[in-house]
């Protein structure tokens, strides 16, 4: 099949979007490419188009768990075989799928780039028939980007393995500093760049100064009509926001990461189609979610970047109809910014002792550790060792960046489970075990492919299937797991945390002082930007667009500044005219001040009156204290 006729056969578009059939034919050239593709400029339809257009199998990189799952579903409903391997998954699961994308008719093998570091995986993808590499959030790997993954700078080792390979690198936000390093770390044969303006014309980009919140939401979501997005920085605020909206008579659901795929669907459901009006969200949501009429975007807190501002707002809008993009700003916001920016930057020695603390939680020997996953309770543990929970997650961003382990905050893994046991085995155990019988023919009957593959279930469905409540099949599964029957893997939504190494000394943990220095230099400056874009007189389109190297860009005319810029010059020019129809007034004969009001037509009283006191101040006119005169 042709890109246009794969096009349509899965995706049920007639035609591409502007940028992505001149992307897909470079990859198909195997030209290493770099695609700046706009918030809902669809990123993902340019590698996947090309990865089916060409026989083998598409390697995406993506830091971003829960989008990972979705494509694969999405992709799997379309009749695409995908898998993605994750953090949480038992070394048994990745060697399965592994095996299925060397032998199997896998199309798409989505990967956080944590997962390239392991060398199961490395050398199981030398085997790979590998078609394209694509590299989602392709900023990540640019220490002056806004959202630096050290595990990205990995990511040019996948050429010495498949050296004719072309890299597909994709980003909705990067200024020319991030492009050019972007080009650099992958090792792109030749510079080759797609770039999208970052320009939306259709977005009015607003900053509104309150210290009453909650009172400037409600007002802007019951005077845009539509569906919106309330972004904010914790997930209990998610909840708290949705249940004020509720409360308000605004139609509201709430949406975080912790939540377990079904529920996150649900609500995407509920609020794509328009039944829930407005989501309260963390920053986890929107990635891959294209909602074409999302009338205003409103940001609650300020976010820590331009990047990750233009992206979330950019959610508004994608139909090209009017839409608001809304920050809410106060002076407290500003001092919080600060605090959070040493909260950032631990010492070395935090750092060092944070390491430490953990090796001890999870009770593991000097030299013991590596390749080994645990969940991590972030309350319990800063409780154990009396730590502040902030600096001890950015501690542990620290000790990622120098690849002592990889961190994924909370990510919510489904129950799954493989039979460990033949057919035939499991047959004579059922017979030997008869009680054991009802249980597993229930499994055997609700979930195919357990003896090949880690299968998903719900506890909630094999209770009511069994007449057993939840926690009693939760316990069965594990009595056949540690029987060595199948292997069991309960659900789990805590922050998973896998030691890439074994447990250190303090003499041999090395931390980068000098990386350290870099990147609080990187934080500063971004930050420094956020707060200049919301204490300015300058267009808000202008300023995003200057940070993107877009330079000489026009006023929007839609923005805060540019309206209050309009509204200022109107009521200049409508005060000129008042000021010249006084002027002729008065020359004619002088006049009471009853009088002049009186025979002015333009403006209001109050608006006249103003402009007699001016020409008076300035000398223009004078008074007697009954007549007005030249």
């Amino acid at each position: 099949m042709t890109i246009q006729q794969i096009l349509q056969h899965y995706w049920k578009h007639s035609a591409f979007r502007p940028l992505q059939q001149p992307i897909i034919e470079s990859v198909i050239q195997g030209q290493d490419t770099l695609a700046l593709l706009p918030t809902g400029g669809g990123k993902s339809v340019c590698y996947q188009v090309p990865a089916m257009a060409m026989d083998g199998i598409c390697l995406v990189i993506s830091p971003l768990i829960a989008l990972m799952k979705d494509q694969v579903d999405n992709l799997k409903a379309k009749g695409i075989e995908a898998m993605a391997i994750v953090s949480g998954m038992n070394r048994r699961e990745v060697d399965i799928a592994l095996d299925n994308c060397i032998y199997g008719p896998v199309k798409f093998l989505y990967l956080s780039p944590e997962r390239l570091l392991s060398d199961l995986v490395r050398e199981r993808i030398k085997y790979m028939k590998v078609n394209l590499i694509a590299v989602d959030e392709a900023h990540c790997i640019s220490q002056w980007g806004y959202d630096f993954r050290p595990p990205y700078l990995h990511l040019a080792e996948l050429r010495e393995l498949h050296p004719k390979v072309p890299i597909l690198a994709l980003t909705a936000t990067a200024t020319a500093e991030v492009r050019d390093d972007i080009q650099d770390k992958l090792a792109f044969r030749e510079r080759n760049v797609f770039q999208q303006s970052f320009e939306r014309k259709n977005i009015s980009y607003r900053v509104q100064q309150d210290e009453n919140k909650l009172r400037r939401m409600l007002e802007v979501a019951r005077s845009v009509k539509g569906s919106g997005i309330v972004y904010v920085r914790s997930r209990k605020e998610t909840l708290e926001l949705s249940k004020f909206f509720n409360d308000n008579g605004v139609a509201a659901d709430y949406y975080h990461a912790g939540l377990d795929g079904d529920t996150r669907n649900a609500k995407q459901e509920q609020w794509k189609s328009n039944h829930i009006r407005i989501i309260i969200a963390t920053n986890a949501f929107g990635m891959g979610i294209d909602k074409p009429d999302v009338r205003f975007v409103l940001h609650k807190d300020l976010p820590e970047s331009l990047e990750a501002y233009y992206q979330e707002a950019g959610r508004g809008g994608r139909d090209e109809q009017k839409a608001y993009a809304v920050l809410l700003y106060s002076e407290a916001d500003r001092l919080k910014q600060e605090r959070n920016f040493e909260i950032s930057f631990p010492s070395v020695d935090e750092i060092k002792q944070v390491y430490h603390y953990l090796a001890n939680y999870y009770q593991l020997a000097y030299g013991a550790g590596e390749g080994l996953s645990f969940e991590l309770d972030l309350a319990d543990f800063c409780g154990r060792f009396k730590l502040d929970a902030l600096k001890s997650l950015n501690a542990l961003k620290f000790l990622e960046q120098a690849e002592y382990l990889s961190f994924n905050e909370s990510v919510f893994l489904p129950s799954r489970f493989q039979f460990e046991i033949a057919h035939e085995q499991l047959y004579n155990f059922q017979i030997q075990n008869p009680a054991w019988d009802p249980f597993i023919k229930t499994l055997l009957r609700s979930y195919g492919g357990a003896f090949d593959n880690y299968v998903r279930i719900r506890e909630f469905d094999i209770a009511r299937r069994t007449n057993l409540s939840v926690q009693q099949v939760n316990e069965a599964m594990q009595q056949l797991n540690d029987y060595g029957a199948l292997s069991y893997q309960p659900q789990t939504d805590k922050p998973q945390v896998t030691y890439l190494k074994p447990r250190q000394t303090s003499a041999n943990l090395w931390i980068d002082r000098q990386y350290l220095d870099t990147r609080k230099a990187v934080y500063r400056k971004k930050m420094e930007a956020m707060l200049a874009y919301v204490n300015t007189d300058k267009c808000r389109s202008i300023q995003l667009l200057a940070y993107f190297n877009e330079p000489n860009a026009p006023k929007c005319g839609v923005c805060d500044v540019c309206l209050r810029e309009k509204r200022e010059q109107k009521a200049e020019e409508l005060h000129q005219q008042i000021a010249d129809d006084i002027i002729e007034a008065v020359t004619a004969a002088p006049l009471s001040l009853e009088q002049l009001v009186g025979a002015l037509t333009k403006g209001k009283s109050n608006e006249r009156l103003t402009v007699i006191r001016q020409l008076l101040d300035a000398g223009r006119i004078k008074s007697n204290g009954e007549k007005y005169y030249l």
